[in-house]
């Protein structure tokens, strides 16, 4: 696999059963790059530690005096040293690509982990630590793939080593090998204190990360409440945390260092004390005292990779745990073998029909505009994502049938295509306006028509101002999350994206929220006959949106308590009187009590004598919907 290849065609189907399952499925899926990398690490190592023979024939020819045999032994180190700059750059070239394709691979199986998930990835990860996943222990996931071949090497020729000089001196030769073992054995005590010192430290980090998105995602909210001081000494002390977990981190791993810069020296003064016994007996001569002086200090080399394999693998170990949480995560509860294409819905067949849920009794009927009303907004939106076909973990209720097809056993695809769900905050993409508007599409809804359904001509006034020419507001630039629009403006270009996708259902979670009465009723108009003859449900509360709706579902206390229009439940259902208007029970009871009388006597609030909040008729309410929107 080369680089320029990226991005994998097929990142595979990860073993989440546990992270170090994970980090062998890894490795196994870059067998031909981790053997590239050992053959090509056992040569570079292996031109390293046949120098000192060559360096003991060359002192050697000195004490022989023989100029013919020291120019033969340097010219084949000038060889020998041309072999290792060359297998030292194919290593380093073959290592980086194993990192980077492997950091690749969890990045693609990530991405799609999450874009199957949805909106409803965040309510189980926090944001903070999927972010934290995708970055850092993706970083150190890669640097253990990479770093093993070259631990691999390293141990191929120390135990060369160490064989060679049994065999050439055993009494130094079984020094070295104790030595050798007794370095790596001095570490491996260590490397449990420091893997929980550094998991500790990557859980503050992730904290610190999660707290600081939070602030600047709600930097408007809290600028008009005054809440900066606040959540500013939060994140100092989340920095504070991560900054005394660091440096615990650090003193032990400058205490793994200290043991393999102090044990490696014990045992070079213990060899060194060896060899000069053996040369004094006659046993050694100069240049074999240089070649087993050179060759114990080459084994320093190999000891200091067997301690990055030991980090590496130290800091892989709790990133891969980590990473198979995120991967472990379903959209959907599992059907037969776990697959997303199973049971009665083919994976090119497109769904279309009635949205029902058995749960509750929902019945969205095809082409109609449906509005449904709960007194919980928790379950409102568990709801919404049931019927887009990918409920919360731990739902245990049955999934919603479009057409009489269940959605969680249709192909993502085909149930992507079919519903969608906007959520109650919708997130808007960095980039252009026209990037943010280029989705996948039916191409019969046109941008400009989405974006008058959705009254945005206001925010292209503004965007168009930003230009700096007043140029053509579909080149204007949207900040990360939109965070340089009111939260109505954010909105009402999310529910255009949304209207130009023009799905088989259309799904919205309080689509209107955070806009004034006057632009309400024009969206309420505007969505209703852009989305003529096309299935529509809207999650709301709102009596401008629900006036507007074809039918109005209510449900209460998990089930569907009342379906008709929004007049005739306001006068003949008292708990949807209560939800609607916000009336207390007294006041739902002292109406019944003296007849809330003719539907057509109550404006669209469902208060008796109340003003209609048309535009037209009420524009004062403007106003005050407007100061919302913009500390929204």
């Amino acid at each position: 696999m080369h680089i320029r290849d990226l991005p994998h065609a097929d990142p595979g189907d990860p073993d989440v059963r546990s992270g170090f399952r994970f980090l062998v499925w890894l490795f196994r899926r870059q067998l031909g790059g981790q053997a590239k990398a050992l053959g090509w690490g056992t040569l570079h190592m292996a031109t390293i530690a046949i120098l000192p023979i060559f360096m003991g024939m060359a002192v050697e020819a000195v004490v022989d005096d023989s100029g013919r045999r020291l120019a033969t032994t340097g010219l084949v180190m000038l060889g020998v040293a041309l072999v290792m700059a060359f297998a030292d750059t194919m290593l380093h070239r073959t290592a980086v690509t194993n990192w980077i394709t492997a950091a690749a691979r969890v990045q693609q199986l990530l991405a799609r982990r999450t874009a199957e998930l949805g909106g409803v990835l965040t309510r189980q990860v926090a944001a903070g630590e999927v972010v934290k996943v995708s970055t850092g222990d993706v970083e150190r996931i890669g640097w253990f793939v990479e770093s093993f071949s070259r631990f691999a090497a390293a141990v191929v020729v120390t135990l060369g080593v160490c064989l060679g000089l049994i065999v050439y001196e055993p009494r130094i030769g079984l020094v070295v090998l104790a030595g050798i073992a007794a370095v790596c054995l001095s570490v491996w005590p260590l490397l449990p204190a420091a893997t929980r010192r550094a998991d500790q430290e990557r859980s503050r980090s992730g904290r610190a990360t999660e707290l600081a998105s939070d602030t600047v995602a709600g930097l408007r909210v809290l600028r008009g409440i005054g809440g900066e001081e606040l959540f500013l000494n939060r994140y100092r002390g989340a920095s504070q945390e991560v900054r005394r977990a660091s440096v615990r981190n650090a003193r032990m791993w400058s205490l793994i260092d200290a043991v393999q810069v102090v044990m490696p020296g014990l045992l070079m003064i213990a060899v060194i004390w060896q060899g000069v016994g053996l040369a004094s007996e006659g046993r050694l001569g100069a240049g074999e005292l240089v070649t087993v002086y050179a060759a114990v200090s080459f084994l320093l080399f190999p000891l200091r990779l067997f301690q990055e394999a030991a980090m590496a693998f130290t800091f892989s170990r709790p990133s891969a745990r980590r990473a198979v949480r995120v991967l472990g995560l379903r959209r959907e509860r599992p059907v037969g073998d776990g697959a997303d294409t199973v049971g009665a819905v083919g994976a090119d067949e497109p769904l279309s029909g009635d949205l029902w849920d058995p749960a509750t009794g929902l019945l969205a009927v095809r082409g109609r505009l449906t509005a449904v009303v709960c007194g919980d907004p928790d379950f409102a939106e568990r709801l919404a994502a049931r019927l887009g076909g990918h409920p919360a973990q731990g739902d245990d209720e049955p999934s919603a049938q479009l057409g009489g097809a269940p959605l969680d056993e249709a192909s993502l695809a085909v149930a992507r295509t079919a519903v969608l769900v906007q959520d109650k905050d919708p997130v808007l993409l960095s980039g252009t306006l026209g990037e943010l508007l280029t989705v996948p599409a039916s191409g019969r809804v046109a941008a400009e028509e989405a974006l008058g359904a959705a009254q945005c001509q206001d925010v292209l006034t503004a965007l168009a101002q930003t230009t700096g020419d007043g140029g053509d507001p579909m080149g204007a630039r949207i900040t990360e999350r939109g965070r340089s629009l009111s939260g109505g403006q954010r909105q009402r270009l999310a529910l255009a994206r949304s209207l130009i996708t023009d799905p088989e259902v259309l799904v919205l979670d309080e689509p209107t929220s955070a806009v004034d009465a006057h632009t309400e009723a024009r969206i309420a108009d505007g969505l209703g006959a852009l989305r003529s003859g096309r299935t529509t449900v809207v999650f709301t509360s709102s009596p401008l949106m629900l006036d507007r709706a074809d039918e109005v579902v209510f449900v209460h206390g998990g089930k569907v308590s009342a379906v008709g229009t929004h007049r005739e439940l306001l006068s003949g259902t008292a708990e949807y009187r209560s939800v609607v208007t916000r009336e207390t029970e007294d006041e739902v009871a002292a109406v019944g009590a003296t007849g809330p009388g003719p539907a057509g006597a109550a404006g669209p609030s469902g208060v008796p004598g109340s003003p209609d909040p048309n535009p037209d008729q009420n524009p004062a309410q403007g106003p005050a919907q407007d100061l919302a929107e913009e500390t929204a």
